[in-house]
């Protein structure tokens, strides 16, 4: 069966009696959305402060290719071998966006039988979070024009206007737009452009924000754009935006429940892009689970040259959050794929592609190790395609490298599939005290901080920025240099070629742009060609997904 026919055939429990079941949460302090998903109070998430925190567990993978890894699914597989073994787990993971759901990714729920559910659900409008993010971004865009066009007293260059609009949709042609075309009645004619929800950095303020509070502080510190002087910044609370900014996330802020196929408790809340964005589900949401749970399985967008880097540079650094392990996701498919092997042939055994490989998976364990201090179990999601010959060629790579390598059958046998893998993870996190090392010290220049992702993590040669560019980050250097660096960069490569596989070093990484993210407190290097605008593929998974006459949901994937 599809993932979505295997979902839809899932005994769901209502989910105000599971988290009374599971974690004693009082029905009050959950406001359902239909029977199987619920949001969880400030108020309760605020009374757990005093409680011990559980144990934390990073998943992460090898570089994305074609063929997939398969990351969410063993999170969610991870989470329900560690229930089904007696220890009290919750899993914490993004929302999708529509974005690559209708584009080229499919849903992000798991697959298998480690999926969490209701998957259409979840993949499609969720609880509105990505809506209520969406429209006090363009509200915040609103008020910008709307300001200009009735005498611009706070004198706003709208040549210098920083803050895009934003739609939750792959869509290229609104990349570069024009507004206020029309005559005087439409606004102030001039360029702008859209970024998708999920780079917006009011998606990366919900994500980092602790409370209401903070949330409504950081949407006020937002830097929209620059005065006529060319320096003085102009901030959403200078529009006094960021009031009904905060007002219209009062729900979008709080966490959401739902349940794996095992009815286990996940919460899925927040949702940024790590290619472009930073990659993580909300500090919320984890440090609501950590205090729930034993232990929390949670994940990091694409390879961990980019999520895991986030997850310690961005998150953990603003957060405090300290994770124990962190489990590094492959498949031999895509590991082949890295060897040179093409698409319509990774079915077949070849052990040489596999070992050229391979250097991608060594490449990004010596950083989880290395550079981020953190000890990593290799976790194959199993294929039935993968040979004896295959796995025995990875363990016995992985071995010589130090490194534990468990294969996990999860998406076909569910939690007892991946026992194996969770008792491998239990033998580290059990026996060592949570800790970590940073990629790079706070108080180093910004240009050191790039350069030094770009060299130590991605086997960058050289790293380089137009005068104009070298020019904003020194000027950005004065007032915001203390903050961590997000890098966009594409996801398919360690260098900014998404053609290069394996591990390519010496390359030349370029920094194209520079974004200040003040309210989220990062600042963004947009590397190479990356866009925070996808497109569209050729054949989009739109064009397969449906509504039969009765309501059920298919072509979903």
């Amino acid at each position: 069966m599809s993932d979505i026919e295997i979902a839809q055939q899932a005994t769901m429990k209502p989910i105000i009696g599971l988290a009374a079941e599971k974690f004693n949460i009082p029905a009050e302090h959950l406001d359902p959305y239909g029977h199987y998903k619920a949001k969880l109070s400030l108020e309760y998430v605020n009374s757990l402060a005093d409680k011990k925190d559980g144990k934390l567990i990073l998943v992460t993978a090898i570089s994305p290719t074609p063929a997939g890894e398969g990351k969410t699914t063993t999170t969610v597989g991870l989470g329900d071998a560690l229930n089904r073994i007696g220890k009290k787990t919750i899993m914490c993971l993004r929302e999708p966006s529509l974005g690559p759901c209708f584009g080229v990714k499919g849903g992000a729920a798991g697959g298998g039988y480690a999926q969490v559910v209701p998957m259409e659900d979840i993949n499609l409008h969720f609880t509105g979070d990505f809506h209520a993010i969406g429209v006090a971004h363009n509200l915040l865009s609103a008020m910008i024009d709307n300001h200009i066009n009735h005498g611009n007293a706070l004198d706003i260059d709208p040549r210098r206007i920083q803050w895009k609009r934003v739609v939750d949709m792959n869509d290229r042609a609104l990349r570069h737009v024009v507004v206020g075309m029309g005559g005087p009645a439409n606004g102030y004619l001039r360029e702008d452009g859209y970024d998708i929800v999920v780079a917006s950095e009011v998606m990366a303020i919900l994500c980092l924000a602790t409370s209401r509070a903070d949330l409504k502080e950081r949407l006020g510190r937002i830097v929209i754009g620059y005065k006529s002087d060319k320096v003085t910044p102009v901030y959403a609370s200078d529009l006094k935006a960021h009031g009904a900014m905060a007002a219209l996330l009062k729900d979008a802020i709080k966490p959401n429940l739902v349940q794996t196929l095992e009815n286990n408790i996940a919460i899925i809340h927040g949702g940024p892009f790590a290619n472009i964005a930073h990659g993580c589900n909300t500090v919320t949401a984890t440090k609501t689970a950590l205090k729930l749970a034993d232990y929390v399985v949670t994940e990091a967008g694409f390879g961990a040259d980019l999520g895991a880097e986030k997850f310690i540079d961005i998150k953990c650094r603003m957060s405090g959050l300290t994770p124990s392990a962190v489990v590094l996701v492959a498949t031999v498919r895509a590991l082949k794929f890295h060897g040179g092997v093409a698409k319509e042939e990774l079915n077949q055994e070849n052990l040489v592609a596999l070992e050229k490989g391979f250097e991608n998976l060594e490449r990004h364990l010596h950083n989880i190790n290395q550079h981020y201090g953190l000890p990593c179990v290799v976790s194959i999601n199993h294929f039935t395609f993968d040979t004896d010959a295959e796995i025995t060629l990875l363990k016995e790579k992985c071995a010589a490298l130090g490194a534990k390598c468990v294969v996990a059958k999860h998406w076909a046998e569910g939690g007892a599939g991946a026992e194996n893998l969770a008792e491998a993870v239990l033998e580290i996190v059990d026996n060592r005290e949570p800790d970590f090392t940073f990629v790079y010290q706070e108080n180093a220049p910004l240009w050191e901080k790039i350069t030094t992702i770009a060299t130590k993590l991605y086997g960058a040669g050289n790293v380089t920025a137009s005068p104009k560019v070298k020019g904003e980050i020194n000027a950005l250097q004065e007032k915001y240099g203390s903050f961590p660096i997000c890098m966009a960069k594409t996801q398919m490569s360690f260098s900014t070629n998404p053609n290069l596989k394996g591990a390519p070093s010496g390359h030349t990484v370029e920094i194209r742009e520079v974004r200040l993210a003040n309210g989220a407190g990062f600042i963004v290097a947009i590397a190479g060609d990356m866009m925070t605008m996808p497109g569209l593929p050729k054949v989009p998974a739109a064009e397969k997904i449906d509504i039969t006459d009765d309501g059920k949901i298919i072509g979903l994937f």
